[in-house]
């Protein structure tokens, strides 16, 4: 089974599409925005070309300092604070952007962590889990009237590629039982993401709200700041030097470039009307068989609407959350 929209609409962009490309002519004067890690690499350029197109955008942020010296001198930019693996501080944020009565028309739930040592949240959850996919699951759910209030909203979640590394483990999510594999980890919360859109946006469609995960490529960022050369040798990402082998640097993309996809899925008309689909190079990426070999397309567990209800029945008991939605 698969999203029923998993198919490519021809949008007239790609690869090399940039951020600012994408949406060229998108007036978001009045509309409101979040951020989520809006402050770092591909999550600092969807601002800064958010705000350029007229949008006030929020930017939630662990590292305040961080987040001011970024994007504090863009226009119409309120930062606050947030810790995605803190039930407490997502509530916090949360529950005050709700009580100021403001609709949000965006929120880009762009923040993550990558390939980490094994740390648990505060309810045992594992870190990854954690941050990439349950800090936001409960940022929507309490986010949700102001998303209602949009009377037309997107949600945009950042899955990846890696999500075809594995699929969501439903015996043993947090690695309790099975030996922690942090790049299984890493690519376990990619999978949940692209598969909380789903059926957040089976949800969300009567009340005009649309979700949509995205891969947006392979990028040097910050993000990679727990993997180490050594580590990037292993894998085959770097040569002995230290630098990316000539025959993969077709494969990169600049930030820039990187960002695209998100503001395509957030701004693009061409998605009026369409949710629940996983995104890539500025379009619905194709859907293709889990034996699919290249690097492209999204894999069967990544977009199946069974395993996509289960993951939100699963989400709200890690969370202890109400359902409400």
């Amino acid at each position: 089974m698969m999203a029923a929209n998993q198919a490519p609409l021809k949008s007239g962009f790609g690869f090399h599409s940039t951020a600012a490309d994408v949406i060229r002519g998108v007036d978001l004067a009045g509309k409101v925005v979040i951020v989520t890690g809006g402050y770092s690499g591909i999550g600092a350029e969807t601002v800064r070309v958010l705000t350029h197109a007229g949008a006030t955008v929020v930017v939630p942020a662990h590292d305040l300092h961080k987040a001011r010296q970024a994007v504090g001198a863009l226009p119409r930019i309120e930062l606050a604070q947030i810790d995605l693996l803190d039930s407490a501080s997502i509530d916090a944020f949360a529950d005050c952007f709700v009580r100021s009565g403001r609709p949000l028309h965006l929120l880009i739930n762009n923040a993550g962590i990558m390939a980490t040592p094994l740390t648990r949240d505060a309810r045992g959850c594992e870190s990854q889990l954690s941050a990439n996919h349950l800090g936001h699951f409960r940022l929507v759910q309490r986010l949700w009237p102001a998303l209602q209030r949009a009377q037309g909203a997107r949600v945009v979640g950042l899955s990846s590629g890696a999500h075809r590394r594995a699929a969501f483990d439903f015996d043993d999510p947090n690695f309790h039982q099975r030996e922690y594999d942090r790049w299984i980890a890493y690519a376990q919360s990619k999978t949940a993401i692209a598969l909380f859109a789903l059926e957040l946006d089976n949800r969300g469609a009567s009340d005009g709200i649309r979700a949509f995960s995205v891969h947006p490529g392979r990028i040097e960022t910050d993000l990679q700041r727990h993997i180490s050369i050594a580590d990037l040798q292993a894998l085959g990402f770097r040569n002995a030097k230290g630098e990316i082998p000539e025959d993969q640097l077709h494969m990169y993309k600049t930030i820039a470039q990187g960002a695209a996809t998100t503001v395509w899925c957030a701004t693009s008309p061409k998605l009026d009307g369409i949710g629940g689909v996983y995104c890539e190079d500025c379009d619905i990426a194709p859907s293709v068989g889990s034996d699919h070999k290249a690097l492209n397309g999204v894999l069967p567990w990544a977009v199946d609407p069974v395993f996509a209800k289960r993951l939100w029945a699963l989400s709200e008991r890690l969370l202890d959350t109400y359902p409400g939605m």
